[in-house]
């Protein structure tokens, strides 16, 4: 079976409209995909940074995935949460990015967005917090239903990826 190693980190945000940032991970994988070390999801710590307007995770990434197919490749999949000051969570943007193909080391920027909702939730979500939120995150990386939302541009997300490819040249896969 061919591999695939993803070692790295996820670096941090930017570009959001608050500080006080978090994000929920998980990897998402085809049928042909098994996980042979690592985790596939997780939770970074909340960063309020004194100054600037980035927010530092630095969250290890450290996967190893066995496939028989190239269907499905392993893509992120990101929820962003700003934690206000009296500890509560409200989602600041969803966003996805495929893992790269190749081998080697890569610095990402996956761009994240959010619902607006309607004329009314958008004027609660100003002045009451909170805001409209999917019912399934399959809508995030799946483009059937994704073109039907009205959303609003949040921040970047920064990953740095080292991508390690075995065995895929005896499958009949370059990698170069």
């Amino acid at each position: 079976m061919a591999e695939l190693h993803i070692i790295g980190t996820i670096v941090g945000a930017s570009e959001f409209p608050e500080q006080g940032l978090f994000c929920k991970w998980s990897l998402h994988t085809g049928g042909a995909w098994k996980l042979l070390s690592g985790v596939k999801d997780g939770q970074s710590q909340v960063d309020i940074p004194h100054c600037g307007s980035h927010s530092y995770w630095s969250h290890p990434v450290d996967v190893h995935y066995a496939t028989k197919g190239l269907q499905g490749w392993p893509k992120f999949h990101f929820q962003v949460y700003h934690q206000d000051g009296y500890g509560r969570n409200q989602l600041y943007g969803y966003g996805f990015c495929h893992v790269p193909t190749t081998p080697g080391t890569h610095n990402i920027e996956c761009v994240t967005w959010r619902p607006s909702g309607t004329f009314s939730e958008q004027i609660s979500h100003h002045f009451l917090g909170g805001g409209p939120q999917l019912r399934t995150s399959d809508v995030i990386y799946t483009g059937a239903e994704r073109f039907n939302l009205h959303t609003v541009a949040m921040g970047k997300i920064h990953l740095q990826l080292g991508v390690i490819l075995r065995n895929f040249d005896k499958f009949g896969v370059e990698c170069g």
